[in-house]
């Protein structure tokens, strides 16, 4: 360790406005200390015994924290930027312990304060100063806790609401589908009881039987017809089963036209069935298809059921390992199925995926809620129109996960601040400012990645980069 001149402590924005008799005192009660590239200044869970200020260099802020693992801070090189026992003005309700690891990510020179002198200074120099400090320390922890925890709970709300949402429209078709079919399913075996009772020959029965067969198995597969074409083979059909005497001909032949049934299918009936049955099997045939058609739609509407909680599942990373070799597609899908009942019918989404990007060492969880936050921001910037774009990539070693949308974009004496806790351009009400701080920390602290903007008015990318190879002690972070 050197001593250090009261000049270049002068230059320290952190001591600028001292006087030459406070800059003297401070000068020597301290040290300068030089460390090498990735070297720690101060450790973590060790005994806070100095306040440590730059004079030039390059360092890092690290905590390790057991619910978000270690977590990186953006390197700083501003000489006067400082770190270690800086609450030690607190006395005894100071941490024992240094809160956080200070590394050095270039070769850089610290001015080491012992944390009894520091605390001694800013009390006896600045009395008043401590007294606020203090407040705020207290008082900035709290309100930080309860805001992160109301932006989630907010963030759990819209996505909740419109999940459930989303969820409602299957499940009243099921429920729908469900009533229609109770009905059709009783009026079907009346009508098969009628045919019995009239006397139809087994082998005819069979005929009727798998012409239903084929005409069900038709349902969702026949060539795409125009409204008009349908139309005009409706009424072909209907004025073929007036002819026959058919009872309610017109409500009998859109099921029977949506089938394939065509006016030669009509007549194998009659040649098979014989006429005198024809009109109750042809009742039968047009309530089978429904019937066929009614279960279609519940199995589509519980298939959309599964695939939402699939999606949800997927989303929240229930039953996972927190760490885990993952497809980010998987997680993107899942993020925008949980948004879907929340987007305006006026926004489009557009995906271009990197099929080729391999699996990625994360924590899935964590990642969702970046998508969360960047999707969320993008629909919000648009309104009620626009286009969402999400995008993958493969840059040698890493994933790129780019989301873009076409609002207003972000103005450039913002770009620098808007990963700032609390930095928001919303109204009062509407925003934390923790949504992009949130996603900052959990890109680049946890997963070593980094997360950037690019913006011009109606075009605005958010991208991300994480890593492909698993760092050696992510795993341990997590349980640490």
């Amino acid at each position: 360790m050197t001593n250090i001149d009261i000049d270049e402590l002068r230059k320290l924005f952190l001591f600028e406005r001292l006087t030459d008799q406070q800059l003297t005192k401070l000068a020597s009660s301290g040290r300068v200390q030089t460390y090498a590239q990735d070297e720690d200044i101060v450790r973590q869970g060790e005994p806070a015994e100095c306040f440590a200020v730059l004079i030039e260099g390059e360092i890092q802020m690290i905590n390790e924290t057991v619910s978000a693992g270690t977590v990186s801070m953006p390197r700083a090189s501003q000489p006067g930027v400082y770190g270690g026992a800086t609450a030690a003005y607190l006395g005894d309700r100071a941490p024992d312990t240094y809160q956080h690891t200070l590394r050095a990510t270039a070769p850089s020179r610290m001015f080491m304060l012992p944390a009894k002198k520091f605390a001694y200074i800013v009390a006896e120099w600045f009395p008043m100063a401590m007294h606020l400090l203090d407040g705020l320390m207290s008082g900035g922890r709290m309100q930080r806790e309860i805001i992160d925890r109301r932006q989630r709970l907010t963030a759990l709300g819209t996505i909740t609401a419109g999940l459930t949402h989303e969820l409602n429209n299957p499940a009243a078709a099921a429920v729908r589908a469900v009533s229609e079919l109770r009905t059709l399913i009783k009026t079907s075996r009346l009508q098969l009881a009628g045919l019995a009772e009239a006397g139809i020959p087994p082998e005819k029965l069979r005929t009727l039987i798998e012409a239903q067969e084929a005409c069900t198995s038709n349902l969702g597969k026949l060539p795409q017809r125009s409204p008009m074409e349908v139309s005009d083979a409706e009424d072909e059909l209907g004025d073929a089963l007036e002819e026959l005497g058919v009872d309610d001909a017109w409500d009998l032949a859109p099921a029977l036209v949506n089938a394939g049934f065509s006016g030669k299918d009509l007549e194998k009936i009659r040649t098979k069935v014989g006429e005198e049955h024809t009109p109750a099997a042809l009742h039968w045939l047009a309530e089978a298809i429904e019937i066929s058609q009614m279960l279609s739609e519940v199995t589509e509407a519980t298939e959309r059921i599964t695939s939402l909680i699939r999606s949800a599942k997927q989303y929240s990373q229930m039953d996972r390992a927190p760490f885990q070799q993952i497809d980010v597609h998987d997680l993107l899908d899942s993020t925008v199925a949980i948004f879907r009942g929340k987007i305006p019918p006026g926004i489009s989404i557009v995906t271009d995926y990197d099929r080729t990007l391999p699996l990625i060492p994360c924590y899935a969880g964590e990642l969702n809620q970046v998508w969360t936050n960047l999707i969320h921001n993008a629909l919000d910037s648009m309104g009620d129109e626009g286009t969402l774009t999400i995008r993958t990539a493969h840059d040698e070693d890493e994933a790129i996960v780019e989301i873009g949308d076409t609002g207003p974009g972000v103005a450039d004496s913002i770009k620098d601040r808007i990963f700032e806790p609390f930095f928001t351009t919303k109204s009062v009400g509407e925003g934390t400012g923790l949504g992009l701080d949130i996603s900052y920390r959990i890109v680049a602290g946890r997963h070593g990645g980094e997360i950037k903007v690019r913006s011009v008015p109606g075009e605005t990318w958010f991208e991300v980069r994480l890593p492909l190879r698993e760092p050696v002690a992510a795993p341990a972070a997590a349980s640490a």
